[in-house]
């Protein structure tokens, strides 16, 4: 697989002209047990010395799994919803906390304790929401029910949407999931990516905010296991710096 990796370098070497911190990221979705994927993603965390945040969804979340990340120190555990079910109604996009149920607080208050029982001090108290969708009147729930983080998609508009929750998104996605549910066009992840990081540099978005790379090892290609490796070597050896939920909340004001 050829790629051009000249604009990212461009763009990378810019910021390290002005002296730019760029932090980054890296959340992976959809665990609930060991598989050889699992493998795969955390020799790749290892390799690259990066951790890599499971969502992992609560309900179907299996003991194998808590084990094998209390023995990998590059894997990471984050709370996915309670069971990765879409309740939005029929024509509307998929989200589990699209709008608020009358079980909405206990599910949440549920999958915190499950994965916190499973984990232990190897959790982050972070929801990320599945589909990425969450409703504005879930986030006092969140702080309710003992979270300190959010993770979405796209750029955040404020650090804190409500008071006591940080939010940290992810921005970059290599999967094609509306069409071959392979590998995007790395030409586009690249000019996808430099907007970002340009965007950042002019103000139009929050530079502190750490670029999240999203990946859902369950379905990844060779393909895009590939680019995974190439392109946040590209970035970390470009200066980016690795930061971790736990430093984010540790770092925030």
């Amino acid at each position: 697989m050829q790629v051009d990796w000249s604009p990212l370098r461009a763009e990378l070497a810019l910021w390290r002209a002005e002296n730019r911190v760029l932090p980054i990221w890296w959340r992976d979705d959809d665990a609930v047990d060991t598989t050889p994927a699992l493998d795969e993603l955390s020799q790749l965390a290892t390799d690259l010395d990066m951790p890599a945040h499971l969502a992992i969804i609560p309900a179907f979340a299996q003991q194998a799994l808590a084990d094998c990340v209390t023995q990998q120190p590059l894997l990471v555990a984050t709370v996915h919803g309670w069971a990765h079910e879409n309740r939005a109604p029929e024509g509307q996009k998929k989200a589990e906390f699209g709008q608020v149920h009358a079980d909405t607080s206990k599910q949440l208050t549920h999958g915190l304790s499950r994965l916190r029982a499973l984990f232990g001090e190897r959790l982050v108290p972070a929801l990320v929401a599945p589909w990425n969708r969450l409703h504005p009147d879930v986030l006092p729930l969140l702080v309710q029910s003992a979270y300190k983080a959010v993770s979405t998609f796209t750029p955040r508009v404020k650090q804190y949407p409500v008071p006591g929750l940080l939010q940290v998104n992810t921005h970059i996605d290599p999967i094609n999931w509306r069409g071959t549910r392979d590998l995007v066009s790395p030409d586009n992840i690249i000019a996808q990516t430099v907007q970002h990081l340009e965007a950042r540099r002019q103000g139009a978005e929050d530079a502190t905010e750490p670029l999240g790379y999203l990946t859902h090892h369950l379905v990844h290609t060779p393909d895009i296991w590939s680019f995974s490796r190439a392109f946040l070597s590209e970035l970390l050896a470009g200066g980016a710096v690795s930061t971790p939920l736990t430093q984010s909340l540790k770092e925030a004001p």
